[in-house]
């Protein structure tokens, strides 16, 4: 019973980064834009949340930062995709080159600026970052360890699904948008400011996806910096979008089901059969072309991708 919490538990952390990637790309998806730059700006959030960590010792400093890094991103995908109507796909696929290595280069040129052999985090923000603890109630059986110890980057992602799940569902700025991205020619005539729309969620997306780039540096690497640290959780988040079916409630679920691919190898009983770690490590690339293939076999129209997602808006064509 208690490997089976522990795996629960650590499926959890190992989700929570997947979490905010889907958040992000799914309002990029419902906006018409299909951004295969998650990855790319995951890496520029993991980069700026540790180097803004690591210069002020603050956690919200980091956390803002690691936001702004994803926003600026996501602006490099918007002013080319939605301004200039490049591709979308190759837009997307560049910006995962240019996030990943300009997170690096900055990385190295700290490393090497700081003339030691590794950067790490300050005390203060490794305190804050460690899990709940609320006495009386994070030591109650199952329940405590299951829902009241985690850190605080987990109930964020779950604060964020649930908000993002109110504003495209419960408010009008939400319909607009969910409009613009099944037909952007229909919502500008009905005068819903498409542009405008695009670009503020575009955006916010990429801020979202920043921020979970920030807990593969902050957290997932221990405090200690290291290159490719976000390691192609980006693009199970594209596909996880899918697996959610552009909801941000079942993306809660569809993460924390991924993150328990990640962590499976720790767990599986090695005395029932001996399987290689490559194995486990490829798992959940495996599980995510499967929900590819079966989602394109299985079309459902509620559960669809957003009719416009992918194909640019040429707004003298209407």
């Amino acid at each position: 019973m208690n490997l089976f919490i522990n795996f629960i538990v650590a499926a959890v952390f190992a989700g929570t980064p997947l979490l905010f990637g889907t958040l992000g790309e799914i309002l990029n998806e419902k906006s018409g834009h299909l951004n295969l730059g998650v990855e790319g700006m995951m890496m520029m959030g993991a980069c700026g949340g540790f180097m803004a960590g690591y210069m002020s010792d603050s956690l919200l400093v980091a956390l803002a930062a690691a936001f702004l890094a994803g926003l600026l991103g996501a602006l490099i995908y918007a002013v080319l995709t939605i301004t200039f109507m490049a591709d979308q796909n190759v837009t997307g696929l560049t910006l995962t080159i240019f996030g990943s290595g300009i997170s690096n280069f900055f990385g190295e040129y700290m490393l090497v600026s700081s003339e030691t052999t590794s950067l790490k985090l300050p005390e203060n923000i490794t305190m804050q970052l460690k899990n709940l603890n609320i006495a009386g109630l994070s030591d109650i059986p199952v329940i405590g360890r299951l829902l009241l110890q985690y850190d605080p980057f987990v109930y964020l992602g779950i604060a964020t699904a649930i908000l993002c799940g109110l504003y495209l569902n419960r408010t009008k700025a939400g319909l607009n948008l969910r409009a613009i991205g099944e037909n952007p020619a229909a919502a500008d005539a009905a005068g819903i400011k498409v542009t405008k729309l695009k670009y503020l969620n575009v955006l916010l997306g990429g801020g979202i996806c920043g921020i979970g780039g920030s807990y593969c540096s902050l957290i997932i690497n221990g405090g200690v910096w290291m290159s490719n640290s976000v390691n192609g959780l980006g693009w199970i988040a594209v596909a996880l979008v899918i697996f959610a079916s552009w909801s941000p409630n079942k993306a809660i679920f569809g993460s924390f089901i991924f993150g328990a691919f990640n962590v499976l190898k720790y767990y599986f009983p090695k005395t029932i059969i001996t399987i290689p770690n490559a194995v486990y490590s490829m798992l959940p690339f495996v599980i995510t072309a499967l929900v590819l293939v079966i989602t394109s076999i299985r079309k459902s129209k509620e559960n669809s991708q957003p009719a416009s997602c992918g194909v640019n808006y040429y707004r003298e064509e209407r």
